[in-house]
């Protein structure tokens, strides 16, 4: 059994992590700006705090005592690049304070390639509306890829396609590397709980370090 801290515990990609790990036995503890909001698992095994993700003090807070942490939290109401820099360095920062060394974090699938060195965001005709939020993304694997670091972090990215919110747990899903994993029909879209499987997996049983890696169905 590990202590997992998950930034980010409110949201949809959060609240599965949460229910991933408690259901395997962890001890989790769900930080969310604002607990009087949250609606992700309760009960046996889930502690609720408030945290910002952005502070470097509050996350080695939340985080003292913990095995390990994901973080899936996000703002839509700050500039995308302001808030994934600075939880980047908070967490890295607040985690090596508080004695914590896997971390793992939800990337966008946005980031993955789709040739050699090609982003898919830097694709012709990527919409601007979506660019601002990538590269906010883009910033933040920047800045874990640069830190000199204890903190042994990985992005999990998923497809660049929406996530399905309300497909049940298979436990099943592939893995590769920076580039889009190739799919059909047949795959159908990665669910939010099986990308939940895959972040606790890298905890449990850490494959993969200091790099993104794609998953897909």
């Amino acid at each position: 059994m590990s202590k997992i801290a998950v930034f980010g515990a409110g949201g949809r990609a959060g609240r599965r992590a949460v229910a991933e790990a408690v259901s395997r036995g962890h001890q989790v503890t769900a930080v969310v700006r604002d607990p009087a909001r949250y609606e992700g698992p309760t009960g046996d095994g889930v502690t609720l705090v408030a945290g910002d993700v952005t502070r470097a003090d509050s996350v080695a807070a939340v985080a003292a005592g913990h095995d390990a942490a994901i973080s899936a939290a996000a703002r839509l109401d700050v500039p995308a690049e302001e808030f994934y820099v600075g939880a980047a360095h908070a967490l890295l920062d607040g985690l090596a304070r508080a004695g914590v060394g896997r971390l793992v974090v939800v990337g966008i699938g946005t980031l993955l390639e789709t040739a050699p060195g090609v982003r898919l965001l830097d694709a012709p005709g990527f919409p601007d509306e979506a660019r601002n939020f990538s590269l906010g993304h883009a910033a933040e694997l920047d800045v874990l890829r640069a830190a000199d670091t204890g903190i042994d972090w990985l992005m999990v990215t998923p497809p660049p396609t929406l996530l399905d919110d309300e497909a049940p747990r298979t436990g099943r899903y592939r893995t590769g590397g920076e580039q889009v994993l190739p799919g059909g029909e047949e795959t159908g879209l990665l669910s939010y709980a099986d990308l939940a499987v895959a972040l606790v997996d890298e905890i449990e049983n850490p494959k993969h370090h200091r790099t993104q890696v794609a998953v897909a169905p």
